[in-house]
């Protein structure tokens, strides 16, 4: 691209908003032209004071409840939105998917080109060994983290269920505690640790008799999820050029 990418940010005082708003600033091809705040703040803009054919693509790792007004202001302005933000419910999904039918949209739970691939390798092993394999999924992050099991555990347990054909709601399970009983054919199991200042760390886990594979990805810098949505970023302004509205991920950033 000739001319910078303009970029919003909103939230970019939280954890990933700020070092998000870092990276643009040090980045000669990014300008940042909006950071985007709740109504009371005074380190930006109010998201009605913000111009939008000043801004190409708003980045948002804010938090679930934002996600009606961000998706509406997005989708009426057809302003591209990258979304990072996890802990979505079914009602916050469906406001992305309509938001999607007006703009261009790239949404991930985890930005990072490792637990893409990651996803990938655990949906091919998981493909392989079906429901011969037991499949367990844990996940380690700060305890500052608000949702469990995070937004990524889910993705990959998503990943591995439809490699094996299977409706993860029907097959999912959150932790174990007390008699439980033998474990179920074809379950996924999924758990979540809070501790100190994890980034992230994923291990995808399965078993089969006498034998065991473990697949592992951590995050040692939240710079990583920061470069990964600027990268998203980027890759949506390419498909702007033929597109208008549409939702992404980061298996068809892999893919192209």
């Amino acid at each position: 691209m000739n001319q910078r990418l303009r970029l919003g940010v909103f939230g970019p005082d939280g954890r990933m908003g700020s070092t998000v708003c870092e990276l643009i600033q040090a980045t000669k091809d990014l300008h940042l032209v909006a950071r985007i705040v709740e109504a009371g703040h005074t380190d930006g803009q109010e998201l009605t004071a913000v111009d939008p054919a000043s801004v190409d693509i708003v980045i948002d790792f804010t938090a679930r409840e934002a996600v009606g007004t961000n998706a509406g202001w997005c989708a009426l302005h057809g302003v591209s939105w990258v979304i990072g933000t996890t802990g979505l419910n079914a009602a916050d999904q469906l406001l992305v998917r309509a938001a999607a039918e007006r703009t261009l949209v790239f949404q991930a739970s985890n930005f990072s080109l490792g637990v893409a691939l990651l996803a990938d390798l655990a949906a091919r092993a998981a493909k392989v060994l079906g429901l011969d394999a037991d499949i367990e999924i844990t996940e380690s992050h700060h305890h500052h983290k608000r949702d469990a099991p995070s937004g990524t555990a889910l993705t990959l347990a998503q990943a591995v269920a439809h490699a094996r054909g299977q409706d993860l709601a029907a097959v999912r399970k959150d932790g174990r505690s007390g008699l439980v009983g033998e474990r179920p054919r074809g379950e996924i199991g999924i758990h979540a640790l809070r501790l100190g200042d994890v980034v992230g760390e994923h291990t995808v886990h399965l078993a089969w008799p006498a034998e065991r594979l473990q697949l592992v990805h951590e995050a040692r810098d939240r710079k990583v999820f920061a470069h990964g949505a600027l990268r998203a970023a980027r890759w949506l302004a390419e498909r702007k050029t033929t597109r208008r509205h549409g939702l992404f991920g980061m298996a068809d950033l892999l893919d192209t």
